[in-house]
């Protein structure tokens, strides 16, 4: 049996984040798991394919904070304020990571960055806006495959501290 980049299991998912969620005893989330040949690369291509608010799309975003990356989970429809993360984690600068330090991090390509699973540990920050929703929905390792979880069982997975680091408007 060969696997390909989407899985064998008819969910979409990455082959390695599938194997996470077994291995987190989340086996369940799988068959929740949905596919869109469009593509979900973004959270708005993401909200449009499922038909959910762009707030209950869960963005996974990597960081450098003083060149060590940190994971940041942020609802679909809000801005990462990296002055706050700076302040959040008491580093000197932050800013995105390129693409190749996502994957290399990650295992993932940007669009398709799910919140926990990753080839390497990092620190994780989540949103507080993310508890505002019942479900929210997350990338499954591919930019056409997404997964719907409750946000307090998400972050808890993800191993996620809890901060305020949205962009604020006036």
């Amino acid at each position: 049996m060969t696997t390909s980049a989407t899985g064998t299991d008819g969910s979409g998912a990455h082959p390695r984040f599938a194997q996470a969620l077994k291995e987190l005893g989340l086996e369940e989330v799988l068959g929740r798991a949905r596919k869109f040949p469009e593509g979900t690369r973004t959270a708005v291509e993401a909200a449009e394919a499922i038909g959910c608010e762009l707030s209950q799309i869960c963005k996974s975003l990597v960081f450098a904070a003083d060149g060590a990356p940190v994971l940041v989970l942020m609802d679909g429809a809000s801005r990462v304020d990296v002055e706050r993360v700076r302040e959040e984690l008491g580093v000197k600068k932050v800013g995105r990571a390129d693409a190749q330090v996502v994957r290399e991090v990650t295992g993932y390509a940007i669009g398709g960055v799910p919140p926990f699973g990753h080839r390497t540990r990092t620190r994780v920050l989540a949103d507080r806006s993310l508890l505002a929703h019942d479900v929210v929905w997350a990338a499954a390792g591919t930019p056409y495959a997404v997964f719907p979880m409750e946000p307090k069982e998400l972050v808890t997975h993800a191993g996620a501290t809890l901060v305020d680091v949205r962009e604020q408007h006036p």
